[in-house]
């Protein structure tokens, strides 16, 4: 074993801190921390640069969705590159991706020369730098600290997200935005992803599961043979996924849940406080900051916990219920109400997925995690777009009520049926990971 992952170091700190037993570890959190930072003023500089320039829901619904077609295009090759390529290059190269595009904007914003179409460019091309990094982080942690601390590690990083990506870095941006402008706090955005590539850069590199074919084997084969290698891998990601019912099930029930839920939380609640509840870029940035300290809570509870016997169950249910606050939210009267809502949903939504991600870790197998990570991924926001670009136009034919009440109620019963139909409690006894 490598003496600086030093996967072997006895267990003395609490569960939730374990990883960082491991100084490869402790880097790739550190950038984490950076980016994810990063990532929350940029989200929010985002949607006050659309405003900056004149546009509406319909403006932000174009750009969000530009983002969510750039992340759906490329997803399935994602999980090819990242179980044949060394998955640190990935984040190398889309981490460069996304600072450029984040340092263009800026600029252009300084000049007051920004256009929607740039936004959507590059919200388009962050979206295909994130196709590649999301499989190729996840099978990459499992190289970095052994498999009794992957629980702790996803509940940290469940943790970080939240708190820094959904809470800290939106809070950020929005005292920015307010004293100064979008254009300041998109600076402030790049700033802070040159610091976590910086960072990113500085952790070790590990062997992948598969290895790329010869270079003269490649040659002689040309593209025709590259592009059906491609297929191939990816034909054997998506029969394994089709042939385990858990994974295809929660998956289905995913989609669902992103087509009515992601449109209202990332179109619908800024305009919601901005034209209703005559709010501002700090009322928006407080509840996101409660989304994420909720997310972060919950996140850091499950980390530290052995992981629930009837995992498929409470993971697919938690879920589910994790929506009916969008009842408030559409309902709401006041701002403190939708920050209430957006903590709850918060910790409802993470403590789940620090389950999700511990469960590829240890049940996919390890030459093809590349693969389900970015089946997962595909199949999660195949849908995302089309959430996004009928959000606005939804909300204005049925109105913010009854299209918030839909985000509350279908994943309830959707989540229901993804238990029921594909046995998971059985499966879940079956396969015991305690």
């Amino acid at each position: 074993m490598s003496a600086d992952t030093g996967l072997r170091t006895p267990r003395r700190l609490p569960r939730a801190l374990t990883p960082f037993r491991h100084a490869a570890y402790r880097r790739l959190g550190t950038a984490l921390v950076l980016t994810s930072f990063a990532g929350g003023v940029w989200v929010v500089a985002l949607v006050w640069e659309v405003i900056r320039i004149g546009g509406g829901a319909s403006a932000l619904s174009l750009v969000t969705t530009a983002g969510a077609v750039g992340v759906v295009l490329p997803a399935l090759l994602g999980g090819v590159v990242a179980d044949r390529v060394p998955q640190k290059l990935i984040l190398l190269a889309t981490s460069t991706v996304e600072l450029v595009g984040m340092s263009v904007i800026a600029v252009l914003s300084f000049a007051d020369l920004t256009q929607l179409w740039h936004l959507a460019v590059v919200a388009a091309t962050a979206g295909l730098a994130m196709a590649f990094y999301y499989p190729a982080y996840s099978a990459w942690l499992p190289a970095l600290v052994p498999e009794e601390d992957l629980l702790a590690v996803n509940g940290f990083e469940g943790m970080v997200r939240p708190t820094v990506g959904q809470a800290l870095g939106p809070a950020a941006a929005g005292v920015v935005v307010g004293a100064s402008s979008s254009s300041a706090a998109t600076a402030v955005a790049a700033a802070a992803y040159l610091l976590g590539l910086v960072v990113l850069a500085t952790v070790p590199l590990t062997a992948v599961r598969r290895e790329l074919p010869a270079v003269g084997e490649r040659t002689r084969g040309g593209w025709a043979h590259a592009v059906g290698t491609a297929l191939a891998d990816m034909r054997e990601g998506f029969g394994y996924l089709v042939r385990t019912p858990w994974l295809l099930a929660t998956l289905l029930f995913a989609s669902v849940m992103v087509l009515v839920v992601m449109g209202p939380l990332e179109v619908l609640v800024p305009f919601l406080i901005k034209d209703r509840l005559g709010g501002g870029p700090g009322d928006h940035a407080i509840v996101m900051a409660c989304f994420g300290i909720g997310g972060a809570l919950g996140s850091l509870v499950t980390g530290s916990l052995p992981l629930p016997r009837r995992y498929l169950s409470v993971m697919n249910l938690l879920w589910g219920v994790g929506c009916l606050p969008f009842l408030v939210v559409g309902f709401a009267t006041a701002v403190w109400q939708v920050a209430v809502s957006a903590f709850v949903i918060g910790a409802l939504f993470s403590a789940p997925m620090v389950i999700w991600g511990t469960l590829l870790q240890r049940r996919v197998p390890p030459e093809l995690l590349g693969r389900v990570a970015s089946l997962d991924f595909f199949v999660s926001i195949s849908l995302m777009p089309v959430s996004l670009a009928l959000a606005g136009p939804v909300a204005a034919v049925i109105g913010l009520e009854a299209t918030f009440a839909v985000a509350a109620l279908v994943p309830v019963v959707a989540a229901t049926v993804a238990v029921l139909a594909a046995r998971l409690p059985a499966d879940e006894i079956a396969h015991p990971l305690g």
